[in-house]
């Protein structure tokens, strides 16, 4: 006979257990005197970024508005506390000061289910640390400088690719073009791959490099899943088959490395760095130098390379349509650097383009790629000039987006105005105030290069042609909620033009 008091005690004590586990850090906050929103079952503060409707970016920057006047405010990704610290002091302590305390992001690594996940920008600094100091090299200014013929070489392909496209008459979707070009930059740079994103259509590599940043249902499923349940995700690994991106790039990192091995080919990428690192494991202590590894680190130049300069680029292009006296002044300079150089640019030309640097300081400032950054506390921490302690393992999110947003450092800061990063502008504000690349040890490895890709494709795209808003351009600027990268919801489009010589 079935006993119905039994089974309804254990669903009630099994709900109990269940809301228990969920709701038990709750008090954190309120314990340490923390202000912060109230959190919800399942959910914590997080629903609408949980069910993509929103972006974590918009809503710290919504929190940060709210929570104006004190240092820092508390929230709960489902029912992990994060506290997110406005006062840019504190911040500064974060990435530099105390770095060696904030030194893990805190990003949980299914290698199982991804292997490629685990790159120097999630792992732990036990292993990020020696791993940047040897990735490192590659991207010094000398190593720069040589690769530079490749980047101009790539952006010729641009131009002619423009040429080819701009007699349709037909609005341009900057960002997938922009896309195309970097693609075969890191190509290029990289990899010593022609990746043929802007000659052919079909380019295997381009497809893949959609993939990695698509946002469709199965995506945004296994996302979610991995989210909620990381430890059980990883399990699932077993059994869930590796995304095709996955598969690709692993087996062309394998098979080029082989390649070059069996042919004693040598060029000085990052190809050949991981080649390196796999001839001389004894550098790495304690890091098992697996393919899977090698490619991990590979994987994410390729797609952090080619996916967050393109957006910039297309931002970038987006302002000068909307600020058309902006793009002429850029145009202006431009062709100055081009006829003193007969159209060949030069890499201390880039540096040397102030009103450039400008315009892709101000692009950053107003639509930084990354709209947080994140930090995990490595052992308890009481904060400068407070009497918040937090304990060790306690993950800090400082909100980029909104500091870049905030009317108190810049002024109208919807407004795209160049002008902000003049010498005298920039040195009246805070040194956290401008964090589009991070800041301290664990910054971004590659800014660099990211900065001279993104302005040469910058260059090939104003310098002969005009760019212009039309009735397919998104006004006002709208965020895709399911991206985790600040990009545009439905592309940039454009009408282009040639410019008369």
């Amino acid at each position: 006979m079935i006993n119905y008091f039994e089974i309804l005690s254990l669903i009630i004590a099994a709900s109990l257990a269940m809301y228990y586990y969920f709701t038990c850090t709750f008090n954190f906050w309120q314990n340490r005197q923390v202000p912060g929103p109230k959190p919800i079952l399942f959910f914590g503060n997080v629903k609408d970024i949980m069910l993509r409707r929103r972006t974590l970016g918009n809503y710290v920057t919504e929190l940060y508005f709210n929570y104006k006047d004190i240092p820092m405010f508390g929230l709960f990704i489902r029912k992990s506390p994060h506290l997110v610290v406005r006062d840019m002091d504190l911040i500064k302590d974060v990435l530099i000061k105390d770095f060696s305390v904030f030194d893990n992001r805190g990003i949980f690594i299914p290698q199982r289910a991804d292997p490629l996940a685990a790159n120097i920008f999630n792992l732990e600094s036990s292993k990020w640390r020696p791993l940047r100091a040897r990735i490192s090299p590659v991207f010094t200014s000398g190593k720069l400088k040589e690769m530079f013929p490749l980047i101009l070489e790539c952006a010729e392909q641009l131009e002619e690719y423009l040429e080819r496209i701009v007699g349709k008459g037909e609005p341009i979707e900057c960002c997938e073009i922009a896309a195309r070009f970097t693609t075969d930059v890191i190509g290029s740079c990289a990899f010593g791959i022609n990746m043929k994103a802007l000659s052919d259509e079909k380019s295997v590599f381009r497809r893949i490099g959609r993939q990695i940043f698509e946002h469709d249902s199965k995506t945004i499923l296994r996302f979610m899943f991995r989210e909620i349940a990381p430890e059980l995700y990883n399990l699932f690994g077993y059994v869930l088959p590796y995304t095709e991106a996955t598969k690709f790039v692993t087996k062309v990192i394998s098979d080029t490395m082989k390649y070059r091995k069996k042919n004693g080919i040598v060029r000085p990428d990052f190809i050949n760095m991981l080649m390196e690192l796999k001839k001389h494991p004894d550098t790495l202590k304690n890091i098992e130098l697996t393919d899977t590894l090698l490619a991990a680190q590979a994987f994410l130049f390729f797609a952090a390379g080619f996916e967050t300069s393109s957006i910039t680029i297309g931002h970038a292009l987006y302002e000068m349509a909307l600020n058309l006296d902006i793009q002429e002044k850029l145009r202006i300079e431009l062709k100055q650097f081009s006829k003193r150089n007969n159209k060949n640019f030069q890499y201390e030309d880039i540096k040397e383009m102030k009103y450039l640097n400008k315009v892709f300081k101000e692009t950053l400032r107003k639509y930084p790629v990354g709209t947080t950054l994140i930090r995990k506390s490595t052992s308890d921490y009481t904060f400068n000039g407070t009497k918040v302690t937090i304990p060790k393992g306690t993950r800090i999110l400082i909100p980029t987006y909104a500091i870049q947003h905030d009317p108190d450092i810049y002024p109208n800061p919807e407004k795209f105005d160049p002008e902000r990063f003049n010498e005298e502008e920039i040195a009246s504000r805070h040194s956290m105030s401008y964090l589009p690349f991070g800041d301290g040890p664990r910054n971004c490895i590659a800014a660099r290069f990211a900065i001279y890709q993104t302005k040469v494709g910058i260059i090939k795209m104003l310098e002969n042609f005009r760019l212009e808003v039309c009735e397919k351009t998104m006004i006002p600027y709208i965020n895709n909620p399911t991206s985790l990268i600040l990009s545009p919801k439905d592309g940039l489009y454009l009408k282009i033009s040639k410019v008369e010589s």
